[in-house]
């Protein structure tokens, strides 16, 4: 008996180290996941998340682009920049909740899959560009952008995954920043675009390479 419990009681160091150890791990990759500078979900992880998301009807995929992001960090310094992009990042993560998922995938570009629960995808939308619009707290007054958006619903392309989604996400932000529209919806008329011209139309260098129509 006393073998067994000398057994049990040299066993209770390991179990709690190990224990330990688990969630010493379990924070690390939740770390892993995130974004240090906005907190949202790392590109890989919001892959992850959004691919079981846009398995719903309601769901919508969604991009957004802070315009003139480069022009204010040149003009007011990297400190501006990280805290209008923290900002931004705060209002999409809120606006689109904890049934929906928000992430960077890198520089100032954020995608997200929202849940829309009342067929009013078109009308939320309006309301983010407002509210993504709007003075940073604490920021210089001279500090102030737009943000574009580019969006499709899933249901709208039952055969397509979460990248192609993307896609047709990101032309149609495209679409609106050069039409400063703010919005734009995937799937309304047709966009021409490639990925090699959106890139170089930012810059508003001219570029011969060829044009592909994309059915939207």
């Amino acid at each position: 008996m006393s073998t067994l419990l000398d057994v049990l009681a040299a066993s209770i160091p390991l179990a709690a180290g190990w224990a330990g150890h688990v969630r010493w791990l379990g924070r690390r990759l939740h770390v892993a996941r995130r974004d240090p500078l906005t907190g949202l979900r790392t590109r890989d992880a919001f892959t992850h998340r959004a691919t079981a998301l846009i398995k719903d009807p309601r769901a919508v995929v969604l991009l957004a682009d802070v315009d003139r992001f480069k022009q204010i960090n040149d003009t007011h310094g990297h400190a501006a920049g990280d805290l209008l992009l923290k900002a931004t990042a705060d209002r999409l993560a809120h606006h689109v909740g904890r049934k929906g998922v928000a992430g960077r995938l890198g520089g100032d570009e954020f995608a997200a899959v929202l849940i829309d629960e009342r067929g009013a995808a078109a009308d939320l939308l309006t309301v983010l560009h407002g509210i993504l619009a709007r003075p940073v707290d604490g920021q210089n007054p001279d500090v102030h952008t737009t943000v574009s958006l580019g969006w499709v619903r899933a249901t709208d392309f039952p055969s397509e995954d979460l990248s192609a989604l993307l896609r047709r996400a990101d032309e149609s932000m495209y679409a609106a920043k050069q039409a400063r529209a703010g919005t734009r919806r995937a799937g309304l008329g047709r966009l021409f675009a490639t990925v090699a011209g959106r890139r170089v139309g930012r810059s508003g260098v001219r570029t011969d390479a060829p044009v592909v129509g994309v059915a939207a």
